[in-house]
């Protein structure tokens, strides 16, 4: 045998097992290449946590306060967020296509903030998501709503589509005024969005027993931030969360309605994947 058959042989490593590196993201082991990849450009393979910045409100309450002018308020986040929740509409007119920043595209929607929100319908098809590059859809679930009903069929429907197309669903679910956001509603609202197929879930914090809300579903929460808070509770509520169990946050007006939005939103990417301390977070978001 020559030299360089014997190089040649030596290349394919006989007596070294192939290698397939696994996913690690929590309930995804099983799931297609496509969609793995797509959800490890939204959750970091380091950590397997995202900082997601949510801006997609305008799709039932109009232009909310702080996205008045995405293109001047938003834009300038992109590049410390590891997602963006939006709508079409909004990555079509307004996000730059190379900010490189995975879209995760609000796709159910329908009644505005004067009609009963929990009406919802699927609102793009998945063909588009595709069109647009979207690495996840986003469907609002409304569990003890009026259209609870409804809300899951939109959610399924986009299951069954997401895994013709490779894209991943990301269940939303939503708390009305009458509903009680504690750890018993919360595991029995995540639980549902999870047995009928979602691949993520967004729930909101509680401060009893969310560890079992997190333990209780078997793929990714992430944590929704919810109504405005003071910078330090904030970054409090994002630690717990992370700490509790969750996969990273979906922030929206804690973000981008700060007195400093970069400033937080690094601040809250210290929390998530940096385990930093809240006031640690906080002090570093002062020396802005």
């Amino acid at each position: 045998m020559t030299e360089h058959e014997m190089t040649g042989h030596d290349r394919f490593a006989t007596s070294v097992p192939a290698r397939a590196e696994p996913f690690g993201l929590k309930g995804s082991a099983g799931l297609d290449w496509g969609m793995q990849n797509r959800l490890a450009r939204v959750f970091r393979p380091s950590d397997g946590r995202t900082v997601m910045l949510a801006i997609d409100h305008g799709y039932f309450q109009g232009p909310t306060t702080g996205l008045e002018r995405v293109d001047l308020s938003i834009v300038p986040l992109l590049a410390h967020a590891d997602a963006l929740m939006t709508t079409r509409g909004m990555v079509r007119s307004t996000i730059p296509a190379a900010s490189g920043t995975p879209i995760v595209l609000r796709a159910s929607g329908g009644p505005s903030i004067l009609r009963e929100l929990s009406n919802e319908q699927v609102a793009v098809g998945m063909e588009d998501a595709a069109r647009i590059n979207a690495c996840a859809v986003a469907v609002q679930v409304f569990i003890g709503g009026e259209f609870e009903t409804q809300s899951v069929r939109n959610m399924t429907r986009l299951v069954d589509a997401g895994q013709r197309y490779g894209i991943p669903v990301l269940a939303v679910t939503a708390v009305g005024k009458e509903l009680t956001r504690d750890a018993r509603y919360l595991r029995l609202a995540t639980r549902i969005c999870a047995e009928l197929g979602a691949h993520v879930v967004k729930t909101y914090y509680c401060a009893e027993d969310f560890d079992t809300v997190a333990a209780a579903c078997p793929v990714p929460l992430v944590m929704a931030g919810g109504k405005k808070l003071p910078e330090l509770d904030a970054l409090t509520m994002a630690y717990r969360a992370v700490e509790e169990g969750a996969a990273g946050v979906d922030m929206g007006r804690n973000i981008f309605a700060s007195e400093d939005p970069v400033a937080m939103i690094r601040a809250v990417g210290a929390v998530v994947h940096e385990s930093a301390k809240p006031q640690v977070a906080h002090d570093q978001f002062l020396r802005r």
